[in-house]
């Protein structure tokens, strides 16, 4: 009896430790807007330059003499004062993400029933325990070298330039959404991913060699095998990797993985009597991949949304969002409860208690996001959502700004029409009143006798929608941006075409400048030396950079002294 309940407690602790893991998975990840597009046959991609294209461009840029500039904006910059600060996605916490997804592996039903036979089969076949540990070790480095050889194939076979480029770019965007589609299908059980049976027998035989080769054609069988259920999770992570410019993330990402696979190798050769504890394949195997699979098809329609923005195709919006992830949340949960079956699940007699936890964390998650439809701003997941511009009902209150008739900038400049403005009608911030255009930004700061506050963004910028929810809505943050400054915006991801006459070629990069975002990218590269969004800067009327720039940083107090500092530099030069 007391076995039997010991066995009841660590199925329920790995059932919750599965659903924490797909959970955590599937927060949002900070996602860097690099641009590179390329054109489709039917949707208008286009090339943007970024600060990646390498040192040898740089070099190119500063020799050539045949180039032509785009004279309005060259003609005023002046020297760097700073650079970006902002810190991308550590490899750290890429090699978290693939730790995560390593464990989530663990317990899907491709791999957990292997784990007695596996470990069983190497303290059996050594002869003696010492033998079979060190047998058990080499197979999971195996599983290692294997999955890290991948992720460093990907990186070989693209480039880290070319996988620096894939957050904004329309056709990757569009192509990560339909994998991760097919991705859920699969999991839901309309289909497994495999691949060749020919390929697991020709290593199923080699695996009957013996010594070191035998152990690793085994690791290698296993890969195979499993791949209809560890296909999509390295898929999706080598899609988060790869959007986030490391040369080594996919190669870090697969080395999280492969080492929380093989790790229960290791231990249970090392403690096999752990064996009798583990709790028998079943039906709850296939329950935790039927939840990732919900979770997966979730997460596609960021990537659907990515396209929508920087296309302005203006069809996916906030409401539509969060309608398509409210419904997905009350079938998991319904789902969780053993309310909606699928023909492979088994039958759930009643609710256990880790089913009714889950279920109620996805519920009130469903519930937090209600709200939402209505315009609530939704913090936690705002970074994750199109912008509240797209909302077409919105009931939520403006913040206190306490700003006053004089200041706004659209009854006292001069220029009455703000050029790019209708690009941005549904990324625009309520109550800020933001100018598009440099050069317009120059005149009106010269006139209003205030600083320019340069905010270069993008569509798909995570850490852009992030620092605007948590920080720009703090009241004093608010304020001042409204009142005391000037606000740029430039989005380096807009890929509708430049006036002919304001296509250039650009005097940095070589390249021919030809839409708004690639004209904002290639000052921000040239300029800044800074191809992160966001990225702020702070400078006068006539160009000059008041303060060293500054990326993300969530700190409500920081920002407030940068932007102070921006006001005290630009007030003791006048």
């Amino acid at each position: 009896m007391k076995a039997h309940d010991s066995r009841n407690l660590l199925r329920k602790a790995l059932l919750f430790l599965s659903v924490i893991i797909l959970l955590g998975a599937f927060i949002p990840n900070a996602v860097s807007a690099q641009q590179k597009a390329a054109d489709t046959a039917g949707l208008n991609f286009t090339d943007i330059p970024t600060a990646a294209d390498s040192i040898a461009i740089r070099k190119k840029a500063a020799d050539s003499i045949a180039t032509v500039k785009a004279p309005s904006i060259e003609k005023s910059l002046k020297t760097v004062a700073g650079t970006s600060k902002e810190v991308p996605k550590s490899l750290w916490q890429i090699f978290l993400e693939g730790f995560l997804g390593g464990l989530a592996a663990i317990i899907m039903p491709c791999i957990y029933p292997l784990l007695p036979l596996t470990v069983s089969f190497f303290t059996k076949k050594a002869g003696n325990r010492a033998k079979g540990i060190a047998h058990s070790v080499i197979y999971g480095l195996s599983i290692i070298i294997i999955y890290v050889a991948l992720g460093l194939i990907i990186t070989l076979l693209f480039g880290s330039d070319a996988l620096n480029a894939l957050a904004s770019n329309g056709v990757f965007n569009i192509f990560f959404f339909l994998l991760l589609v097919v991705f859920a299908i699969s999991f839901l059980g309309a289909f497994e991913i495999t691949l060749p049976s020919s390929l697991a027998n020709k290593l199923d035989q080699n695996s009957d060699k013996g010594g070191l080769a035998g152990i690793f054609f085994m690791a290698a069988t296993l890969v195979v095998v499993s791949f209809s259920c560890t296909g999509p999770i390295i898929g999706t992570l080598l899609v988060e990797a790869a959007s986030k410019g490391h040369r080594l993330a996919p190669a870090i990402g697969m080395f999280g993985f492969s080492f929380a696979l093989a790790l229960p190798f290791t231990i249970f050769a090392l403690f096999p009597s752990m064996l009798k504890s583990l709790p028998k394949s079943g039906g709850w195997l296939n329950s935790v991949k039927v939840v990732l699979g919900f979770l997966e098809l979730a997460f596609a329609l960021k990537f659907l949304s990515n396209v929508d923005l920087a296309y302005h195709w203006n069809l996916f919006h906030r409401e539509i969002f969060l309608s398509l992830w409210i419904t997905i949340g009350v079938l998991l949960g319904l789902y969780i409860l053993g309310k909606l079956k699928f023909s492979h699940d088994s039958e759930v007699p009643y609710v256990t208690i880790p089913r009714l936890f889950f279920s109620i964390i996805v519920f009130a998650f469903v519930v937090y996001m209600v709200p939402g439809l209505w315009g609530a701003p939704l913090k936690s997941i705002s970074a994750f959502l199109p912008p509240e511009g797209t909302q077409d009902f919105n009931l939520s209150q403006l913040p206190d700004s306490g700003a006053t008739s004089s200041g706004s900038t659209a009854v006292t400049s001069s220029i009455k029409e703000r050029k790019y403005a209708s690009n941005y009608i549904s990324n625009k911030i309520r109550g800020l009143d933001p100018w598009y255009d440099y050069d317009q930004a120059l005149q009106v700061s010269k006139e209003l006798h205030k600083p320019i506050l340069i905010d270069f963004t993008g569509f798909v910028c995570v850490n852009c929608r992030k620092m605007e929810a948590d920080v720009w809505s703090d009241k004093e943050v608010f304020k001042k941006i409204k009142n005391d400054f000037i606000l740029l915006q430039l989005f380096v991801d807009d890929k509708a075409d430049l006036a002919p006459e304001d296509v250039f070629v650009s005097s940095y990069s070589g390249k021919k400048i030809t839409t708004i975002g690639a004209k904002w990218s290639d000052m921000e590269a040239s300029r800044f030396n800074s191809n992160s969004q966001p990225n702020y800067v702070i400078m006068d009327g006539n160009g000059t950079v008041l303060v060293p720039a500054q990326g993300a940083n969530y700190s409500v107090d920081n920002y407030l002294k940068f932007l102070d500092s921006g006001l005290k530099a630009y007030n003791a030069a006048k």
